[in-house]
């Protein structure tokens, strides 16, 4: 498994565009460092191979390479932030995929879609199922407008609680058949339809205000943040192996775990 980062050289909270960001609440730089290279080291010590790319100046969120953009099929469908301030992250992303030799698409400029799309924070790829979802950031027009995913194989799912304002803060596919995920995050007739598609392990709601669906699935080993006994003990009866990886530095920013991380294998 190939796994894209983004060392958080530039990381701190400058602005405020999720409810779990204030400008009051600063992130310890330094300790955030240590926590970016526990996580980083784990995902190595997994057996996954770390690809990174060079942040840029002022653009303290682009540690989290998840919002980056989707491999989907052999291409990297670019992201489309909605927010202002993440959208001088997206030349940095479509140079480093480019230069890595993968077909870029939904380039600005060029064959973009109108509409947002916040990468693999908003599509989760369980086998060839892939959950997408809509109503804070990325919009649902965009799935139903592209022709860059297969929409028989898409489940659009609709979120309803802005502290999960992206789909991997709330639902994380371990593997074809089964996800954990914090219900409370989705409507009910999304929630309905996911019940259809997949086998759901739930998350306690304490646990998943420490973003403990935000996780990093490795074949049969999961990285979640640390404060989470509940779920981890629930992963472990289902034959998984738990890593858990001090993150708050990044759950003060609205992200953890999975958020620092893009697969591009």
């Amino acid at each position: 498994m190939k796994i894209l980062m983004c060392r958080p050289d530039f990381f701190d909270i400058e602005y405020e565009i999720n409810p779990w960001m204030s400008i009051q609440r600063k992130a310890n730089t330094k300790k955030a460092a240590e926590q970016w290279n526990a996580l980083h080291k784990t995902i190595q010590g997994c057996g996954a191979h770390v690809e990174l790319v060079e942040p840029g100046r002022a653009l303290p969120d682009m540690c989290f390479t998840a919002n980056a953009g989707l491999l989907y099929k052999g291409r990297v469908v670019l992201a489309n932030f909605k927010v202002i301030e993440r959208k001088g992250e997206v030349p940095y992303y479509e140079a480093w995929f480019e230069k890595a030799g993968f077909k870029v698409v939904n380039r600005p400029g060029h064959d973009q879609c109108y509409h947002y799309f916040e990468g693999a924070g908003d599509a989760l790829l369980a086998g060839d199922q892939l959950f997408v979802g809509y109503g804070f950031r990325s919009e649902r027009k965009f799935y139903e407008e592209t022709d860059f995913f297969d929409r028989k194989k898409m489940v659009i799912c609709e979120l309803a609680n802005p502290y999960y304002y992206h789909i991997d803060t709330c639902f994380c596919p371990l593997n074809e058949k089964q996800a954990i995920w914090f219900p409370g995050a989705f409507t009910k007739e999304s929630q309905k339809r996911m019940h259809e598609h997949i086998e759901l392990i739930d998350v306690v709601e304490p646990e998943a205000k420490r973003f403990a669906c935000n996780a990093v699935v490795i074949n049969k080993q999961v990285i979640v943040p640390s404060g989470c006994p509940e779920i981890s003990a629930s992963l472990k009866k289902h034959g998984f192996t738990v890593h858990g990886c001090e993150v708050d530095e990044y759950i003060k920013s609205g992200g953890a775990c999975k958020c620092l991380t893009m697969r591009i294998d």
